[in-house]
């Protein structure tokens, strides 16, 4: 469990979005944060931690996350068996903020669990123990979810969505994004909005088969090898192109617009 943090994490504002959390939070509403690959929500949510001072509680969910997973399960130790509190509960019991990343990658028995956490009653049961636990003040489920990645199949459920207050994030304005860019890599003012345009450029093509398109976290880190000394196009070429896409037409295509926005 991470405590709220000492330094501020650094996040800008693109809309109403903290005002909404806060009042979600308040009134102990669950939110759900929809939005592209890398485009800010788990930073949100630890700006969001470290503003209302609550801690803050992580799982990211993957195709075989459980339901004892987020709960808990009984371990076998030298004297015997004990109960270890997952995650989710640990968070219950604390009052932290419970943040499930990319909630839909988790098994449906996972998601179903939550349920009871997100209305009114605001319990945990615990069926292998027959405890049922109540949140403690402060406690506040928060789910995120990429709409445009998943396949239907793996799609919340509208009985699951409409126990959520959603919060949509998109990738920030060009000048915001090149000052996002800017702060979070150390690289010059026009390094950023050079790679903002590429960026500009190549989210172009996933209209024409590319499955992810450069986020925000893929800027950065290709700002971060060209503020080290790494030449631009290469760093380009290494840090956005390559992690995109392994079919050899769209990487050429990112390559050429790559050679055709920066000048090294």
């Amino acid at each position: 469990m991470r405590q709220p943090a000492n330094v501020e994490p650094y996040y800008k504002q693109l809309g109403d979005e903290i005002d909404v959390f806060t009042q979600c939070h308040l009134h102990s509403l669950a939110v759900m944060l929809k939005g592209p690959t890398g485009c800010g929500k788990t930073r949100f949510i630890e700006h969001m931690a470290w503003r209302l001072k609550r801690p803050l509680v992580t799982v990211s969910c993957h195709d075989d996350l459980s339901a004892a997973d987020l709960v808990g399960r009984f371990l076998i130790r030298d004297n015997g068996t004990v109960w270890q509190d997952g995650p989710l509960t640990r968070a219950v019991r604390s009052g932290a903020i419970c943040y499930l990343d990319e909630v839909v990658e988790a098994r449906q028995d996972a998601v179903v669990v939550i349920h009871p956490l997100t209305d009114y009653r605001r319990i945990l049961p615990i069926d292998k123990t027959g405890e049922l636990i109540e949140a403690a003040p402060g406690f506040q489920l928060v789910i995120s979810y990429n709409p445009g990645y998943q396949h239907i199949s793996k799609d919340l459920k509208p009985s699951t969505r409409q126990r959520f207050v959603a919060l949509d994030f998109d990738f920030p304005p060009p000048d915001r994004e090149a000052e996002i860019i800017s702060h979070e890599s150390g690289a010059e003012r026009s390094v950023a909005h050079d790679l903002v345009a590429l960026a500009g450029r190549i989210r172009t093509l996933g209209d024409r088969g590319l499955a992810e398109v450069p986020s925000p976290r893929l800027l950065v880190a290709t700002a971060r090898l060209i503020a080290n000394g790494i030449a631009p196009r290469l760093a380009c070429y290494v840090g956005l192109v390559a992690p995109l896409s392994d079919d050899p037409g769209m990487i050429a295509a990112m390559r050429d617009l790559v050679d055709a926005v920066l000048i090294d």
